[in-house]
């Protein structure tokens, strides 16, 4: 069964998905353990209609986790980068969730149950490596008025004070405590001061508002990919959690649709400088490709680093520096020509010569300090030395220019 958000079905006490006819309930727990340890890829299988609730917190499935080892890929992580805001509002219940533009993963929860016992409160976490010590222990809570409904209608036989922090939220007498320690089979139950059952030690003061922290990581991994951006959340519930994680899955599918290629420089490049020189007969001031950082046999993605030391400048519009059109062409056709020429085994020993470039549009301007992005991917097989491709240049998520390019490769000895 897949982990999605488009496979969820109930949100009524948890987060509950079904495929096939099969389901599963209460799932938001285990998978913030996964994100917590920073697992991208595990095959959960169980016994029973959902994971053991344990403590109503994280913390023992972050043992497991930990106890069985994670194993490196071969992969790089494919983490959604949100670029520009994405937003949610129920205003039924006053719920708001953000997900804002952060080359990071932070996550920032605030409550507010208008209650004096359980009053605003907020959680958050600047690095997901703080998740298990700061919110991977903190245990699921209820009100008291929610546990006896649920007594009232079968759906907690089996509870145990154990497993939840159970709010008091209204003035109890004696012999309804008495009533209450028989609904959950305990000799006695007591009312702490700060409005908790049974004299429930909280773990941190504001530990309702990390668990709901914990809930939304583990409801938005419903997405399907890690996430870079900054979370903000204002009274979140499963319900909304889901409904936000369908919105950030939507973005996602919009953006490979643009085929925006992501790009984050402190993954090591799959050709640096040094690479591209030998492969490359381009050198200074005509050699305008600074690193590879995607190549297969149909597609590559290059970066060209736009400075104001780049020689042209010095005619280009003094005063007003505008990289020039053809040398943006220039840049695309120097990173196809790496795609073509990663198609022979000896690179070095060929040439590349651009045949002709068609349907160029220039949206944007590029200037000083930008980062070109720049992919080319071939349109068909390469047949007698002959390639045709398509390029599109971006600085950030934005399409600076685009066209179509004709090369050959021609062996240097030929």
């Amino acid at each position: 069964m897949d982990a999605d958000c488009d496979r969820v079905v109930d949100v009524s006490r948890g987060t509950t998905i079904e495929q096939s006819g099969a389901r599963i309930s209460t799932i938001e727990h285990t998978l913030a353990a996964c994100v917590g340890l920073e697992i991208d890829n595990v095959l959960i299988q169980l016994d029973g209609p959902e994971p053991p609730i344990m403590d109503g917190s994280s913390i023992q499935f972050v043992n497991i986790l930990k106890e069985a080892e994670t194993e490196e890929q071969n992969a790089l992580r494919d983490f959604f980068e949100v670029q520009d805001g994405i937003f949610y509002r129920e205003a039924a219940r006053n719920v708001e969730i953000a997900a804002l533009p952060l080359d990071d993963y932070r996550v920032t929860v605030m409550i507010d149950y208008n209650s004096p016992v359980l009053g605003s409160q907020h959680a958050s976490i600047t690095n997901i490596r703080q998740f298990e010590k700061e919110i991977a222990s903190c245990r699921t809570f209820c009100f008291l008025h929610e546990l006896e409904m649920l007594y009232k209608n079968n759906l907690i036989k089996g509870g145990d004070l154990n497993n939840a922090i159970v709010i008091v939220d209204r003035v109890v007498e004696p012999h309804e405590l008495d009533n209450i320690a028989k609904m959950l089979g305990k000799p006695k139950v007591e009312v702490k001061k700060e409005g908790i059952l049974n004299n429930i030690e909280l773990r941190y003061n504001n530990e309702p508002a990390r668990h709901k922290l914990l809930d939304i990581i583990g409801d938005l991994s419903l997405a399907g990919r890690p996430l870079k951006a900054q979370i903000l959340a204002a009274r979140p519930g499963h319900a909304a959690n889901v409904a936000f994680a369908k919105k950030l899955k939507k973005a996602m599918a919009d953006a490979d649709k643009k085929g925006v290629p992501r790009y984050n420089p402190s993954l090591p490049p799959v050709m640096d400088i040094n690479h591209i020189v030998n492969t490359l007969p381009h050198r200074y001031p005509f050699l305008l490709v600074d690193k590879v950082i995607y190549l297969d046999q149909e597609t590559v993605c290059g970066i060209k680093n736009v400075t104001m030391n780049e020689p042209f400048f010095q005619g280009h519009f003094p005063g007003n520096p505008v990289m020039p059109g053809v040398l943006q062409v220039e840049a695309m056709t120097q990173v196809g020509g790496i795609l073509v020429l990663n198609t022979v085994p000896d690179p070095e020993n060929y040439w590349t010569y651009f045949l002709g470039i068609e349907d160029f549009r220039f949206r944007k301007m590029v200037l000083p300090g930008d980062t070109l992005i720049i992919q080319c991917n071939l349109l068909a097989p390469i047949k007698r030395g002959i390639a045709k491709m398509s390029g599109r240049a971006y600085v950030g998520s934005t399409l600076v220019c685009e066209g179509t390019m004709t090369a050959s490769i021609v062996r240097k000895d030929s």
